[in-house]
């Protein structure tokens, strides 16, 4: 049987980085989301929503839900490349033109790459 959980990590950070560009606080998100304060606080806390409150966070966020669930039973699971899920989502901003979407980009693969040469060095 697949066992499949809600990856709040990832979560909270999708909605961090959505207040944070709304420049919102946590009370106002979660009025705005239409779900209580209680929940994010909690979700900040390490603990997972409950089924209705993920689907009004994600409905709010605007993400599709499978992006914030992990297969446990997938063993060796690839993860998409970083750069093939962000740049779909810079084009469709409406704020960056094409300068920007490039700026973004190399700024992204150069971290991709400091990390991974940090994680080699560790190793």
């Amino acid at each position: 049987m697949a066992k499949t959980k809600i990856d709040a990590r990832s979560l909270l950070g999708s909605l961090d980085q959505a207040r944070l560009s709304k420049d919102m606080s946590w009370r106002q998100l979660a009025a705005d989301a239409g779900v209580t304060p209680s929940l994010l606080s909690r979700l900040r806390n390490g603990y997972k929503p409950d089924a209705d409150g993920f689907m009004t966070l994600v409905t709010w966020l605007g993400m599709p839900a499978e992006r914030f669930l992990i297969d446990e039973d997938a063993v060796s699971a690839k993860e998409p490349e970083l750069t093939s899920e962000l740049v779909p989502l810079l084009r469709a901003s409406k704020d960056l033109d094409e300068d920007d979407i490039a700026m973004l980009q190399d700024v992204i693969q150069a971290t991709l790459k400091r990390a991974a040469a940090r994680r080699s060095e560790r190793e």
